[in-house]
């Protein structure tokens, strides 16, 4: 008879592996030392992190649902493309959702969202700080989040996630394009918008986030030798 406890232990160890490989892989995707395209082996994977192939399908499975790796139909594992062709249509939408979240925030936000949101942007400026471009990625998002959840209109939040999630590697390159020397200006720009949503200034909000948005989009534009304006009425 099995013991509870040993297969509560074997579990929890089990549990751990898959976050250690979830978080090892999606470290080199988002990073680029994965590059787009390359072949992922179960097997390889296995060896290189010592444990069975049970966790690491299970990271795969979740990194598949990130958007980040895919099977192809002969089975075979790869991580996920860029679509650069896509990425015109992907700066409109992404534009406009910093606009349209923003002003929200500004027009729906409570004062326990300040807190949150501001506790958010230190983490990013504390990442710009230390230089740490995955870490950048991860507060840039959250504070994003954080700016959406505020505007209390769940079916943006749940699309701007979408679309800061699939931007994740993109940021990369806009982080790489600075030698992940970010200039302060771009904390400020977050701290001016964290002002125009406390003072619930919508016009300014709505300003702002267009012009943080339309910067990030210059400048992945540059590095793509494209350079789409997005300028929409709302």
């Amino acid at each position: 008879m099995t013991d509870p406890e040993t297969n509560q232990i074997a579990e929890r160890k089990r549990g751990s592996g898959v976050r250690l490989v979830y978080d090892l892989l999606r470290d080199e995707i988002l990073d680029l030392k994965l590059a787009p395209g390359s072949a992922i082996d179960e097997v390889q994977l296995a060896a290189r992190f010592g444990m069975s192939r049970t966790p690491i399908r299970e990271a795969l499975v979740r990194l598949a649902g990130e958007g980040l790796i895919e099977t192809l139909p002969n089975r075979s594992t790869m991580v996920s493309n860029i679509d650069f062709l896509g990425m015109p249509a992907y700066f409109d939408a992404l534009v406009l959702m910093y606009r349209v979240t923003t002003r929200l925030a500004a027009q729906h936000h409570r004062e326990e969202d300040l807190a949150i949101i501001w506790e958010h942007h230190e983490a990013f400026a504390e990442a710009v700080r230390a230089q740490d471009a995955l870490a950048m990625i991860a507060t840039n998002a959250a504070l994003h989040s954080a700016i959406a959840a505020a505007g209390r209109n769940n079916y943006y939040n749940t699309f701007f996630d979408r679309l800061l999630g699939e931007g994740r590697r993109m940021l990369r390159l806009y982080y790489q394009s600075y030698n992940d020397r970010l200039p302060p200006r771009f904390v400020e720009e977050h701290e001016e918008i964290i002002a125009a949503v406390k003072a619930r200034d919508v016009a300014a909000a709505d300003r702002l986030g267009k012009a943080h948005g339309e910067q990030i989009v210059e400048q992945i534009g540059r590095l793509l030798t494209r350079n789409d304006r997005v300028d929409i009425d709302l």
